[in-house]
């Protein structure tokens, strides 16, 4: 008796009006669940995954699925009118292995490979330092780069003059060879970069003396750079055109300038808002008084209220680093009021001072008036490090 096969959709667990890509996703969970390279001697999981892949081949291929549907199994065993015989083993699995598992069967497009067709060239990457004031207003700067130049002696073919490129035998200039293999599953395609050409569907015989073959020349340029405003540390600007030669006419790639911004003595970046600290004098800030505030724009004055503390922040609106992105906008300016002790008094200050004290709360007699209010009601106790403090009532 003939073994009873599944229906293919049962198999594959999609319904009947299932599209290519729920079929696809649907055959690659259950091909990596069998695959017997994750089940090694597991009999059960080889047969479904033969069973899987057999209901994939039918239903992946548009008329081998329209036949499907009209004369189901019947249809590649000759029986109700079907085209009879269709080899399951001789089916190219190319196409389905190397999209999904290209890397388990080698097959189909190989990621290694490529065409000969334009490819854009590698980017070039170098670095600029600039100073704090030129990442926030930004400045142009000169670099010195070593880049390719077409040969003059060939003209960049990199042939020697009077030869010319042929075209790579092996792969007939697709810069791919194709090459097929027996697999457990059926015929499986593998494609690779040619060997002989290295993908460029051209061998060069004679090459050019000047550029080995290369068709360019290493030469040192200086170029003017743009560094944008309110670029940061770490960041980098882009100089299209001017990197490593295209492959197959492609175009070249870009230059990317990083840069590196060095400390400023007084400010601080975070993103668009710059942070400083500024000290005033004891007397501005019990008194208030206008003060002078450094910032990228130069001097600025500010007005300080009287009763002003120490550590006490201000924000200078619109004097911080401009975005790039925008130049419309630009960030704050916070700065951080720190009063000043002095630590020089001429003796005429120091008086003054004293009577200054005197008429605010003569602080500078505190203890002493504490110690005689409470003289007859104090007492001593040891404190912890063994000496001994006395505490009032």
């Amino acid at each position: 008796m003939a073994e009873q096969k599944r229906d293919y959709y049962e198999v594959l667990g999609v319904d009947k009006n299932a599209d290519d890509a729920a079929i696809k996703k649907a055959y690659r969970v259950l091909a990596k669940k069998y695959h017997p390279d994750m089940n090694p001697g597991d009999k059960e999981a080889e047969q479904k995954f033969k069973e899987a892949s057999e209901a994939y081949a039918v239903l992946s291929d548009p008329e081998k699925r329209r036949q499907y549907d009209q004369y189901g199994h019947a249809a590649f065993d000759g029986g109700a009118g079907g085209a009879g015989g269709f080899d399951f083993n001789g089916a190219d699995f190319g196409d389905i292995f190397g999209d999904i598992f290209g890397d388990i069967f080698g097959g189909g497009r190989s990621r290694g490979a490529r065409n000969n067709g334009p490819m854009k060239g590698a980017n070039i990457r170098t670095s600029v330092h600039i100073t704090f004031e030129e990442a926030v207003f930004g400045c142009k700067k000169e670099i010195d780069l070593t880049v390719k130049e077409t040969c003059k002696t060939c003209n960049g073919s990199g042939a020697k003059p009077g030869t010319s490129p042929e075209t790579c035998s092996k792969c007939g200039g697709k810069g791919q060879v194709v090459f097929t293999q027996q697999s457990f599953f059926g015929t499986v395609r593998n494609v690779q970069t040619c060997p002989d050409c290295q993908g460029t569907g051209k061998v060069i015989r004679e090459k050019c003396p000047d550029c080995r073959g290369t068709g360019y020349i290493p030469m040192k340029k200086r170029y003017a750079v743009d560094i944008p405003a309110g670029i940061d540390n770490g960041q980098s600007t882009r100089m299209p055109g001017l990197g490593e030669p295209g492959v197959n006419g492609g175009p070249r790639g870009d230059v990317l300038v990083e840069v590196i911004v060095g400390r400023h003595p007084i400010f601080q970046r975070q993103e668009f808002d710059i942070f400083s600290t500024v000290p005033i004098s004891f007397a501005v800030a019990a008194l208030g008084g206008e003060v002078l505030i450094d910032t990228v724009d130069g001097k600025v004055v500010y007005d300080v209220k009287a009763g002003t503390q120490t550590d006490t922040k201000i924000r200078l609106r619109g004097k911080g680093v401009p975005s790039w992105r925008n130049k419309d906008v630009r960030g704050d300016h916070y700065v951080t009021l720190v009063v000043e002790t002095p630590d020089k008094l001429k003796p005429e200050a120091k008086e003054l001072l004293k009577q200054f004290d005197a008429l605010t709360g003569d602080s500078l007699n505190a203890v002493k008036n504490a110690t005689e209010a409470g003289e007859n009601g104090s007492k001593e106790k040891d404190s912890k490090d063994g000496k001994k403090k006395k505490f009032w009532k």
